[in-house]
């Protein structure tokens, strides 16, 4: 098999292709000839060295991929084989060929094709968790979501949008048009002007009942300052340690040091809450993310759930297709094809 590795840590030219042994398929578990991986901002963070939950380098990352199945071990059905599917993967995704649970294999929806089948699980299973599992928004509310135009904040607007809720976005101004064809209420641009005051001017200066924000450090306590009472912030990753000029894991200290202390009187005399939400940990549990799937594939069916691809690369161009999503130009998901 050819897989995508992360010789070091460093710039994308540390991600080199190399052929491997085809994975044994092993009992409970399913072998996939991969047709389309999905890469997400953890897999950025893997390879600059600053994403403690990435194997030990070198390694192979990725969370997500869509093919069909040629092999089934002890305890699997022989059904599956020959059918398309779509799966969750902990590391290993950027390889042609992978090996992986049941519990974490899905059917493919026919009306999609492999890429946008890969752009499903991560985006849409992280949207679900922080709008409906955990944020509990209901149509009467106000969404702000953080960086609109990626993967996770297009998700997010077909759930905010299927559940009737009033959604605000942040994305740079290219972004906008598309994102209100999408079902985005209000856009703000935050690259030129400061999002806060607009979003308290957006809702007569009550602020909004949920707010997802994948940034981090600092930006949070922006953004917990901008909920309204009975608000929640669902936090869920911290892209902005990619743009610190320091070196190595040191790149995490100016997160570190800006990031808000909740304090438990603090969050009652407030009526808000704030959680975290980090789908790398939730492998444990498939009783729940099975029936999430289960709901989003239903969205598909109904027309509601709408994965959009920004673009393709060959595994050969991982590092290109990396650094395209790192400088923020995709409208959705970078997905990754074998060559």
């Amino acid at each position: 098999m050819r897989q995508i590795v992360i010789t070091a840590a460093g710039g994308p030219d540390k991600l080199v292709g190399r052929d491997a042994a085809d994975p044994e398929v092993t009992a409970g578990s399913l072998r996939i000839r991969v047709r389309a991986s999905g890469i997400n901002f953890a897999d950025i963070l893997a390879r600059k060295g600053l994403y403690p939950d990435a194997p030990k380098i070198p390694c192979v990352v990725g969370y997500e991929v869509a093919g069909t199945v040629d092999a089934v071990g002890d305890g699997v059905e022989a059904g599956w084989v020959g059918k398309d599917v779509l799966a969750m993967t902990r590391f290993g995704g950027y390889a042609d060929t992978v090996v992986v649970p049941l519990a974490q294999v899905f059917e493919k929806p026919a009306s999609l094709s492999f890429e946008q089948a890969a752009a499903i699980p991560v985006n849409y299973l992280t949207a679900w968790q922080l709008l409906v599992t955990m944020g509990a928004l209901s149509a009467d509310e106000t969404v702000l979501i953080h960086n609109a135009g990626g993967g996770v904040g297009l998700a997010a607007i077909d759930v905010a949008r299927h559940i009737g809720a009033r959604i605000i976005g942040t994305a740079s101004a290219g972004k906008h048009a598309f994102l209100r064809e999408r079902g985005l209420h209000e856009a703000i641009d935050y690259r030129t002007q400061d999002w806060t005051p607009e979003v308290a001017r957006l809702t007569g200066d009550r602020g909004v009942e949920l707010i997802t924000d994948p940034l981090g450090g600092k930006h949070w306590k922006k953004s917990y300052a901008a909920l309204r009472s009975t608000g929640r912030l669902g936090m869920f990753g911290i892209s902005v340690a990619t743009e610190s000029k320091l070196f190595g894991p040191l790149r995490l200290l100016p997160v570190a040091l800006g990031m808000p202390f909740f304090h438990p009187i603090a969050l009652m005399n407030s009526n808000r809450s704030a959680f975290g939400v980090n789908l790398g940990h939730m492998w444990h549990e498939t009783a729940k993310l099975r029936p999430w799937m289960q709901a989003i594939l239903q969205g598909v069916a109904d027309g509601w759930v709408r994965p959009h691809v920004d673009s393709v690369y060959p595994f050969s161009e991982a590092g290109k297709a990396q650094q395209h999503m790192e400088q923020r130009r995709n409208i959705g998901k970078v997905v990754l094809v074998p060559d």
